[in-house]
């Protein structure tokens, strides 16, 4: 496979949500990734994240199953694994056993809470690690229950990117000094590492703890949705001088509410009236067309069935084929390479062996021992 990971081997050991996800990113840059399953199967959403791998059925609580996972480990580059503290170390593959024998082994440990604190062992999903972070309280409308963002911040982008990042940043350093590292990547932690800004602001004076009260959060009025007049939502985030000028130009309302007085929070009630009157008399595709080409930071609200044919998606190639049905490309892009189609995972258990660093007559043997499904 090509990329800058090209000759880089991962071993992903079950989980869902952060941990495939991180597997999927880093096989999108050339890793070889090789996933380890339960005789159970993969796990809620794992399957949709399984582009690209080689995937195998290994029991970790069977003694010879552990083994095998160990000889498998001492010739990777990269380990990942989402239990919760303590589990691995139970079944005899946890970062001590399998970084003794492979001192470059770069292992990661991608949990909710972390490796330690009075939560570390506490079950939990991405809402559980939102709302300890603080960025569940924080999201939502001033009179409505905290709204859950999807699973996107915690899960995906905290745990599985720090994961990534951890894993390169191990990677490197290893360049330099020979050995491996232990990552520990925590969800909590990225959540909390996401909200630096604001809790600046906050500190500052300058952010309200309280929802739908503040410059990004949906208070201010050049920053959030509008009903359209067919029922669709339109994205205004004028927030700049420039760009407001421009959002009330094209809304005709220039003569009815001064530019000058956009962060005059006393007149912040008047502005959403005129601009929820405004985008109201109109379908969306109206004012699609009208802020076409403008710098007004104006954008309809796609909904997921529709990004597939948006033309900045379909012109960017950012979907992909893969087993005849489309995904999100790999991303980032380098050197301009044009994004091709992914395969599918691939659960030809020789090669998943070969692929994980055995010789093809070992890999057979294993197989043969009926060790792998």
């Amino acid at each position: 496979m090509s990329g800058p990971l090209a000759g880089v081997r991962v071993l992903e050991l079950g989980g869902i949500g952060p941990v495939p996800f991180a597997g999927m990113v880093l096989g999108d840059l050339g890793a070889t990734v090789v996933r380890i399953e339960p005789p159970s199967g993969a796990g809620l959403g794992a399957d949709a994240l399984a582009r690209g791998k080689h995937v195998i059925r290994i029991d970790a609580k069977d003694p010879e199953g552990r083994a095998l996972i160990r000889e498998l480990a001492s010739r990777a580059d990269v380990f990942v694994e989402g239990f919760r503290p303590g589990v691995v170390e139970r079944l005899g593959i946890g970062p001590g056993e399998l970084c003794a024998a492979n001192d470059r082994l770069i292992y990661v440990r991608t949990t909710g809470f972390g490796q330690s604190g009075p939560l570390a062992e506490r079950a939990g999903h991405d809402i559980t690690y939102l709302a300890i972070g603080g960025a569940l309280g924080a999201t939502g409308s001033a009179d409505a229950p905290p709204l859950p963002p999807l699973n996107l911040l915690a899960d995906f982008g905290s745990g599985g990117m720090l994961s990534v990042v951890g894993a390169l940043a191990g990677l490197i350093e290893r360049e330099r000094s020979g050995r491996g590292r232990v990552v520990d990547a925590a969800m909590v932690d990225g959540v909390l590492l996401t909200e630096t800004m604001v809790l600046a602001m906050m500190r500052e004076g300058a952010w309200r703890p309280m929802r739908e009260a503040n410059l990004l959060d949906g208070g201010a009025p050049f920053y959030r949705t509008y009903r359209c007049a067919d029922g669709r939502w339109i994205a205004v985030g004028a927030l700049e001088p420039q760009f407001f000028h421009t959002l009330l130009r094209e809304l005709g309302l220039i003569e009815r509410f001064d530019p000058a007085a956009q962060y005059e929070r006393a007149r912040w009630g008047e502005l959403a009236s005129l601009l929820a009157d405004a985008f109201g008399s109109a379908p969306r595709a109206v004012w699609e067309e009208r802020f076409a080409g403008l710098d007004a930071c104006v954008a309809p609200v796609l909904g997921l069935d529709e990004l597939a044919s948006a033309p900045q998606h379909v012109e960017r190639r950012s979907f992909v084929e893969v087993d005849g049905h489309l995904e999100p490309a790999p991303a980032p892009r380098f050197d301009g390479e044009a994004v091709e189609s992914r395969p599918g995972p691939s659960r030809d258990a020789v090669a998943a062996l070969v692929a994980a660093g055995l010789e093809p007559e070992r890999a057979r043997a294993v197989v043969g021992l009926g060790l792998v499904v």
